[in-house]
């Protein structure tokens, strides 16, 4: 049985690591990268077996919403602008998403470390090891 990623999920920045790393390498601005360090986000996650909706909530953004099935693809546009193509897959009890455009490419697993706290792992073409940790509301 998957995982049940379910629940209100907020950003603790203090233990996230590399992400300005990461959103340089998905040249993202300087600008950008400096008030992604500020914000806070949250991820609103409802699952029901493989079908996921999740809603992402970043203070002073609009909040952006994603609906697929895990073993899917769906389409949804990066911080850069850049159109992007994701492969979703299950990966044990982990999430593996591939997000494809034309100028780069990276994955994201999604796990539950505890039934307290989410893990985003992402891995780019130079910077690998970039977590985002997730504390349940």
């Amino acid at each position: 049985m998957p995982a049940n990623f379910s629940g209100k999920w907020k950003l603790n920045l203090k233990k996230s690591s590399n992400f300005e790393q990461f959103m340089a390498d998905c040249h993202v601005g300087m600008l950008k990268r400096q008030a992604a360090k500020l914000i806070s986000s949250e991820h609103h996650i409802t699952q029901d077996g493989d079908k996921m909706s999740v809603e992402v909530i970043a203070t002073g953004r609009k909040a952006k919403h994603q609906e697929y099935t895990v073993g899917g693809t769906f389409g949804e546009t990066e911080i850069t602008g850049d159109v992007t193509e994701v492969s979703t897959e299950w990966d044990g009890d982990k999430i593996k998403e591939t997000h494809k455009c034309a100028a780069f490419t990276y994955t994201l697993v999604r796990e539950l470390q505890d039934n307290d706290t989410m893990v985003l792992h992402i891995d780019s073409p130079n910077v690998k090891e970039i977590k985002r940790i997730y504390k349940r509301m």
